[in-house]
């Protein structure tokens, strides 16, 4: 028997993950493709005439295992990872990439859908089912369902071969990233760092078996060493080691992967009839075509750029002053450290103490629970997939509304950043609403023996971040999981979450849960009148390095061409020049680890960010005029995020705000 193919006997059917061994995998896929297979062929060999219920739902409906299956998987290769699952996953996404274009390259199954989108006048069909129709037949042609046999086997191979290449690029940034350490004995070369990092230090130094203290390449330890460190030449150093990630000529280079990737999506948008891969890509996005994402991100870069200027130059005369003449990148988070200790008298490690994790997490539970009517209670019958797991049920007026898994420490076979998933999709069927199950990863400091996990305040943010996905996926209620949750427009996407950060900034929200955890004495007004006005610190800067990337993903996947003649690093550096503050270090780049293009969903989508912040900003500004609380407010909001992808993104945001977004909203929040 194997557990993956069975129903689950969990409570609420959750992944059985202490029952799950790494053997289980390969056979359980091949079962559960060979029972979807099935189930198309039983749509497709239906006699009778086709349907939207027979055809369209039914396809909605299949493969409900095999994606439960898939989540699992993926979901453990990110959080919990091992050399036997990445060997794993090399053997079987080809298998998953050949079953979906088997799938979408279906002649008999895309005519059966063709025959109900052409009489679809004659169903009666509501929004939703509408929606399904025209994006199940959209999904089919853009999957090279109109292609002849031979183009489709070519679109066949290319899949594939993206699938396992954007596999092996997430691959060697997390070995490049895992492979350095930076051992440190003398501790006058840890000089500025606080005694909270210096501990984690040791902790990880111990855990090598070494004497000292260690720094490694993962954000909690890279950020602060960067950020309080005295000892430039060290800070170069490190710097130097976190560019050349998968940028060093070695095993995890990742240069000629990128050349390769985006040869094989420009061919994949020829095939398809575009001119390439961000005309693919943007047809179904919000933003519709390159020129408009590359004349929004001109006209921020416009707007910003003054800001971003005058704030440099404040840091260089900070820089000066210790006798530094030329700064350099890897002197910035320093200075800016430095600066914002001048202007608000703040540092990460004074305002530490205020923001354990529990205490924060109570708060966004708090939160919703205000704006929603959620409530969470922790589980312990609920398979984890490792001890640092925790898992809560979701309630809304007593009854269950989803399960949330929460995994906030760094560990070896952990990605770094932080992200929202989830290991099942929210669906009604047979009049049943089945719940989702969501899950948090992040990668904050692990509680010592005698203190807790204590948060920066913008990994507070980054909490309040993946918990607004989160609540996309938990208030969930449509119809088909494939218009479910997060199953949204890309740029629409990251609305929710921005969304709730806004909160962090707010006094009257920020007193009832920034508490010494010593104490309990709540943070100070003036720290919370200082956090308030630091809220647009450097913003000129990020939002010019968010720019950046933005132009550089649009230019990845528009011309692709120059990459023949053409190093990564000389392209990073054209398309980046007009938003570089520094200068460029011929040694170091980002493309090679730029996972969210090359391994994510965001291949000519990174520019979302900031399209999301102009919904995010004038969605909150709608609340700051009527009351953050705003009962009336919340109410069409939760709408919004139930209602999935069943409607165009801006007519839902329309029916939210009763207006579309203002990038004004956007540029009144960052410079006032």
């Amino acid at each position: 028997m194997n557990i993956l193919t069975e129903h689950f006997n969990t409570p609420y059917h959750s992944a059985p993950f202490n029952s799950i061994k790494n053997e289980d995998y390969l056979p359980a896929f091949k079962e559960l493709i060979q029972k979807s297979e099935e189930e198309i062929n039983a749509i497709v060999n239906n006699p009778e005439e086709p349907t939207f219920t027979n055809v369209i739902e039914a396809l909605a409906y299949s493969g409900e295992q095999l994606d439960v299956a898939s989540n699992i998987f993926f979901n453990l290769n990110s959080a919990e990872t091992s050399d036997e699952l990445q060997q794993i996953a090399q053997e079987v996404s080809p298998i998953l990439t050949e079953y979906s274009s088997k799938i979408s390259q279906n002649e008999a199954l895309f005519n059966k859908i063709k025959k109900v989108y052409d009489q679809k006048e004659k169903y009666n069909l509501n929004e939703e089912q509408q929606m399904l129709l025209n994006e199940t037949y959209k999904g089919f042609v853009r999957s090279g369902a109109l292609l002849n046999d031979e183009d489709k086997e070519k679109l066949k191979k290319i899949s594939m071969d993206l699938s396992l290449k954007s596999l092996q690029f997430g691959q060697n940034v997390l070995a490049s990233t895992n492979n350095y350490f930076k051992h440190i004995t003398n501790k006058d070369d840890l000089a500025g760092i606080p005694d909270a990092i210096l501990e984690q230090y040791a902790e990880e130094a111990k855990e090598r078996n070494l004497e000292g203290w260690v720094v490694t390449l993962q954000y909690p330890s890279y950020i602060p060493f960067m950020t309080y460190a005295e000892n430039r030449e060290l800070r170069k150093e490190i710097a130097l080691a976190n560019g050349k990630k998968s940028f060093d000529g070695g095993e995890f280079d990742n240069q000629n992967l990128i050349k390769e990737l985006l040869t094989l999506k420009q061919q994949k948008a020829e095939l398809l009839g575009y001119a390439n891969y961000a005309d693919y890509v943007l047809e179904e996005r919000m933003a519709k075509s390159p020129s408009k994402v590359i004349d929004f991100l001109n006209e921020l870069l416009v707007k910003a750029k003054p800001y971003a200027d005058k704030e440099i130059e404040e840091l260089k005369s900070l820089a000066k002053a210790d006798g530094v003449e030329e700064m350099q990148s890897y002197d910035h988070a320093f200075y800016a450290e430095k600066l914002r200790k001048a202007k608000y008298d703040l540092n990460d490690e004074e305002l530490k103490p205020y923001f354990p994790l529990e205490q924060v997490q109570e708060a966004v539970f708090g939160l919703s629970k205000q704006l929603f009517g959620l409530t969470f209670e922790e589980r312990n019958d609920i398979p984890k997939y490792h001890e640092d797991v925790k898992v809560y049920e979701v309630k809304e007026n007593g009854d269950y509304k989803s399960l949330l898994y929460v995994d906030y420490f760094p560990r070896k076979g952990k990605r770094a950043g932080a992200w929202m998933t989830s290991y099942k999709n929210q669906y009604k069927k047979n009049g049943e609403n089945s719940r989702p199950h969501i899950s948090i990863v992040c990668n904050f400091s692990k509680p010592t023996k005698d203190t807790p996990s204590l948060l920066t305040f913008q990994e507070v943010t980054t909490l309040f971040h993946e918990f607004g996905h989160a609540l996309h996926g938990m208030l969930a209620n449509t119809q088909y999981p494939t218009l479910s949750g997060t199953s949204v427009k890309w740029d629409f996407v990251e609305l929710p979450s921005q969304f709730l950060e806004n909160f962090c900034y707010e006094p009257e929200f920020l007193k009832t849960f920034a508490k010494h955890y010593k104490t309990g004495e709540t943070l100070p007004d003036e720290k919370i009148e200082k956090i308030e006005h630091s809220k647009n610190f450097m913003e000129g800067y990020q939002t010019l390095r968010q720019i950046g990337f933005g132009l550089l993903d649009m230019n990845y996947h528009t011309k692709v061409s120059e990459l023949e003649n053409e190093s990564v690093k000389e392209f990073e550096d054209k398309y980046t020049k007009a938003t570089q503050l520094y200068p460029s270090n011929p040694e170091t780049a980002m493309s090679p680890s730029f996972s969210h293009i090359f391994q994510g969903g965001y291949s000519a989508g990174y520019y979302s960010y900031k399209w999301a912040e102009v919904l995010d900003a004038d969605a909150f500004q709608y609340f700051k005029e009527n009351g953050i609380f705003n009962p009336e407010i919340a109410a069409k909001y939760k709408i919004l995020l139930s209602s999935g992808g069943t409607k165009d993104p801006m007519e839902l945001y329309k029916s939210f705000r009763g207006s579309e977004p203002k990038v004004e909203s956007l540029l009144k929040r960052a410079f006032g």
